[in-house]
This record gives structure tokens, C-alpha cells and sequence, in this order.
């Protein structure tokens, strides 16, 4: 199960651009929560507060304690924009979740095992993560954190589908639902082959000198009155 994770609210009357950027110079961050089948509500989050959750990696796939005004509503983090070049948050989306309905969200992945894989430490292959996340639907009890992709029995040239993925108890992969040619590789080993850039550099280094010498030979030639 995820971590618990608290944020504190206050509702927001004013909307617009303005009162977003009035709202960011006071040190917060606006919101807005929706779904549920109740009216979407307009919030504001103590922006440092938030930063600081956000370093946690389950932050963004787990069921999180939205409080306002000495009510509690449980929810999942949406969408969220950041700052271009600073360590800022502009904007973030809540949905509302009821316990029997079912939710989608992405949860990233967790690769393990691939120090001892056979295809690395006897192939000397590399190991090439193909995902870093998947889309999962679940009650919202059964949300994992993360979800484990074990690489520890690759051999050379081996790959891990999504199909391959062990998931837990009430979670699915609705890609797959879509049919074989939705199975898309997640993990694999492979040699990496350096290019042979001396080599390469090498040949047209000697294809500009021949290309050179004819007309070296024509500057050579008698001139012509």
C-alpha cells in the first residue's frame, strides 16, 4: 500500500490568471480538485509544504489526505505544472476518489537484479530500460506505490514485456487489454557497439585527399593564353 501523505487546503474564491499570480508571490500554490460527481472547487496549498512531499517518488501514485477546513477528502494528484526554470510549482489538478470506483494512475516502475543478471555480469551486456512508468486501474485500496520488474534471470538479448510484470492483488494493465501488439517491450540486455568513430573519421579523412588530388593535377596543367 502507498504511504500517507497529508495536504493541507484553503478554498479560494478569487480565479483567473491574476489571482493565480497574486497567490504565487504569497508563497502557495493554486489548485483545483474535481470528480466524484460534486462540483470542481478552486484551493490553495502552502508551497514549500508541497515542494517537500514532492520529493518523495509516492507521492505521485498514491492516494493522498486532501484537508480543508476540518474536512478530509481522498485524492490523487492529477496533473501538476512547474516553473520552466525555477524550482517552482505553478498549478496542480486533484481528482476526487471514492473507495468502489475504480482509478487509473501511473506508477513507476522498479527495476531489481540487474547486477546479477547472467546477460550483464557474464554477457556483458547493458541493460536498457525501455519504461519508466505504467498506467495501472485499481480500486483505490489496492494502488501500489511502484511496481517491481525483476531482471535478475535475463540472459544476453532477453527482454521483459508488460506482460511479464508481476502484478499485485486487484491491479491491471489496461494496455493490455488492447491485444498483443500492445505488449510493448519494458526492459532488455543488449551489447552496446560503440561506433567506430577513428575509423570513420579515418576513411574521410583519405576519400578527401583523393577527391583532392585531380584537382591538384588540374592546377598542375599547362596554362592556357
Amino acid at each position: 500500500m502507498s504511504e500517507d501523505f497529508d495536504l493541507i487546503a484553503e478554498l479560494r474564491e478569487d480565479q483567473g490568471k491574476g489571482a493565480s499570480r497574486r497567490l504565487r508571490h504569497q508563497g502557495k500554490v493554486p489548485a483545483i480538485i474535481y470528480g466524484a460527481g460534486r462540483p470542481p472547487r478552486a484551493l490553495a496549498f502552502d508551497h514549500n509544504k508541497v515542494l517537500k512531499q514532492l520529493e518523495n517518488e509516492s507521492f505521485y501514485s498514491s492516494v493522498l489526505t486532501i484537508k480543508v477546513g476540518g474536512k478530509s477528502q481522498a485524492a490523487i494528484l492529477k496533473d501538476m505544472q512547474r516553473h520552466p526554470a525555477k524550482p517552482r510549482i505553478m498549478h496542480m489538478d486533484f481528482q476526487r476518489i471514492v473507495e468502489d470506483e475504480e482509478i487509473r494512475m501511473n506508477v513507476p516502475l522498479h527495476f531489481t537484479g540487474e547486477e546479477v543478471a547472467p546477460g550483464v555480469k557474464e554477457g556483458g551486456g547493458k541493460v536498457s530500460r525501455l519504461m519508466t512508468e505504467v498506467e495501472v486501474v485499481c480500486l483505490p485500496r489496492f494502488l501500489p506505490e511502484y511496481l517491481d520488474v525483476d531482471v535478475s534471470a535475463l540472459q544476453l538479448d532477453d527482454m521483459l514485456s508488460l506482460s511479464d510484470i508481476k502484478l499485485p492483488e486487484g491491479v491491471e494493465i489496461p494496455a493490455l487489454a488492447q491485444g498483443p501488439e500492445a505488449d510493448q517491450p519494458v526492459v532488455s540486455i543488449h551489447i552496446i557497439k560503440a561506433a567506430p568513430v577513428e575509423e570513420e573519421l579515418e576513411e574521410g579523412a583519405a576519400e578527401e585527399d583523393a577527391a583532392a588530388e585531380p584537382a591538384a593535377d588540374a592546377d598542375d596543367g599547362p596554362d592556357k593564353d
